[in-house]
Order: C-alpha cells, then sequence, then structure tokens
C-alpha cells in the first residue's frame, strides 16, 4: 500500500473513532526516516487507547507492519510507527506540551534539509523521553499495588 494511501484510510478510521483535530502532515522531502505523521487527539486515556488499539487493527487487517508501538493504556502519548507512516495519538495536554504541529509545520526553520539531521535527533529524543516518562510511571503503579 503506498504510503499516501495508507495515512489517508487511516486518517479516515481515526476520523470514524471520533478522534478530534486529526491532522495529517507529509513529511516527504523534509525527512527521511517517515512519509507522514498522522497526529490525533483522544478525550480521554481510554480514548487515546481505544485510538491507538484501531490504527493497530487495522495494520494488522491490512498486513502492514508495526515497526514500533511505544506508550501504553494509561499514556497521554502513544506512537504508532508504521514506517511510512507515523501516527502520534495524544491527550489534549500533551499534544500541546510537544507541539509537533507546530514542529514541523510549514513555518519552522526545520524545512531546512540541514537541520533534517536535527530534528530527527529532537524527535527521538522527545520520543525517549516519553517512553521513559511511561516507564517510571507504570514502575511507581507497580511500587504503588
Amino acid at each position: 500500500m503506498e504510503s499516501e494511501q495508507l495515512a489517508k484510510q487511516l486518517q479516515e478510521v481515526l476520523e470514524d473513532k471520533k478522534g478530534v483535530d486529526i491532522e495529517l502532515m507529509d513529511l516527504r522531502g523534509r525527512t527521511t526516516f517517515t512519509d507522514f505523521f498522522l497526529v490525533v487527539t483522544g478525550t480521554s486515556s481510554t480514548h487515546v487507547a481505544a485510538l491507538a488499539d484501531e490504527v493497530d487493527r487495522f495494520a494488522s487487517q491490512n498486513k502492514v507492519q508495526i515497526l514500533s508501538h511505544e506508550g501504553n493504556r494509561e499514556s497521554k502519548w502513544v506512537l504508532v510507527d508504521l514506517g511510512d507512516v507515523i501516527v502520534h495519538v495524544f491527550l489534549a495536554e500533551a499534544r500541546e506540551l510537544y507541539s509537533l504541529d507546530k514542529l514541523w509545520s510549514q513555518d519552522t526553520l526545520l524545512l531546512n534539509k540541514r537541520r533534517d539531521e536535527e530534528a530527527l535527533d529532537n524527535e527521538m529524543s522527545r520520543l525517549e523521553a516519553i517512553e521513559d516518562e511511561a516507564d517510571e510511571d507504570e514502575i511507581k503503579k507497580d511500587e504503588d499495588n
């Protein structure tokens, strides 16, 4: 399946599941690690998990390999990496905090190809920090139990 077709079909899936403020960002020619970001807001942690589960289900039904799935059922941000399309499912406050929409907007300096590697490094650092936060939350929950 072509990356653009995959991204648009996933966008429809997220719309059907009542995802909020869905933004499809075309990153072709701007980065080497993916073609599209699909960013969506869930209204609760349960909704975030349901949206991410629906992306997983769609990928499985369409034989699209999931390269990475970051975050868990209680996360404020879940990332599903399908290679050519990376889906970011946020709670509103996390989406505002990390501002991927602004980071990758047409108006940012990141359009400059010389900065692509820096952008990739920053994105990977952000994702690692989110994963670490999710791991710490999980450990804390285990300790509380």
